[in-house]
């Protein structure tokens, strides 16, 4: 059984698709980055999972159930962002109180230690905290719930780089010791690769690829070199990206699908091959134009 199910998905606001038709699914105890642009429909797609919004047209799934307005779903998922809001009269010693009594998976240990390391008060109210502050606890609370479903969506807004890597470290151990099914929404793919299983990359409220990590590191080559040794080389090839270096220099990002022999003959030209960053590879599938910015400044 799938964790996560999309089946034609389409979501409106009026005239605007906010998810067009969206086709894939999840496996149950894996973390899956959602990456993509602002306005790509990331927080949408996150939120219809949760349950938040019905569907304009298609099935969603979660657990084979339809999540909207679920209780059952509800009591086992998490939804993480730095939109949390908790009762004001609270302090944050007594959210973690109330937040055991709520998901019966809660694990009051890693609460308790969690608090501790990142030195919170526990008389503090939650909306006096610091941003980067409120995103560590609301962080804590995602990993203690040990929801079977964790949404994570953005949730490092305003973290040091300090706080952001022993965020990622926890995460990663919690996840090996305690397997669920995580989805994490993050501009900052570079930091977050080595704890992902699989990137599902929304364009447009459409997928624009989904892919294991190891498989999307071997997704495409770059080739720099001479533009008509380079225009010759990528003549007829799957491009996704052309950047003008000057002085008669191109750097071309093409799918790497192509046998051994047309590198070895690339190499022959002096082009000069190298791996895509993967960060670099998302910017460049859900460019608009192959040049990205470029094509802004190299029009005629």
């Amino acid at each position: 059984m799938n964790a996560i199910d999309f089946q034609q998905v389409t979501k409106l606001y009026g005239s605007t698709k906010a998810l067009d038709n969206l086709n894939f699914t999840i496996e149950p105890d894996t973390i899956t980055g959602i990456i993509g642009r602002n306005g790509a429909g990331k927080t949408t797609l996150l939120k219809t999972i949760a349950g938040f919004y019905p569907v304009s047209s298609g099935e969603v799934r979660v657990f084979s159930e339809d999540p909207f307005n679920n209780l059952r779903i509800s009591n086992n998922l998490i939804f993480v962002d730095d939109n949390m809001v908790f009762p004001p009269w609270l302090n944050l010693a007594e959210l973690l109180e109330a937040s055991a009594r709520f998901y019966p998976n809660w694990d009051k240990k890693l609460a308790k230690r969690l608090f501790e390391y990142f030195d919170f008060n526990p008389k503090q109210l939650h909306h006096h905290l610091s941003k980067g502050m409120k995103s560590t606890f609301n962080m804590i609370i995602g990993l203690s719930s040990r929801c079977a479903i964790t949404i994570f969506d953005e949730p490092t807004t305003g973290m040091d780089a300090a706080i952001r890597k022993d965020f990622y470290k926890a995460l990663l151990k919690d996840y090996i010791a305690h397997p669920r099914t995580i989805l994490f929404s993050s501009h900052l793919l570079n930091e977050i690769d080595s704890i992902l299983e699989n990137i599902l990359l929304i364009r447009n409220g459409t997928v624009a690829l989904h892919e294991t990590i190891d498989d999307l590191k071997g997704y495409a080559v770059g080739l720099r070199g001479k533009t008509g040794a380079i225009e010759k080389t990528t003549k007829g090839m799957e491009v996704i990206y052309v950047e003008d270096l000057g002085h008669d220099y191109t750097y071309s990002v093409v799918k790497d699908i192509y046998p051994e022999a047309t590198w070895l003959e690339a190499k022959k030209l002096g082009i000069e091959l190298s791996a895509v960053d993967t960060e670099d590879l998302c910017v460049y599938l859900t460019a608009k134009n192959k040049g990205g910015i470029n094509d802004v400044f190299d029009r005629n």
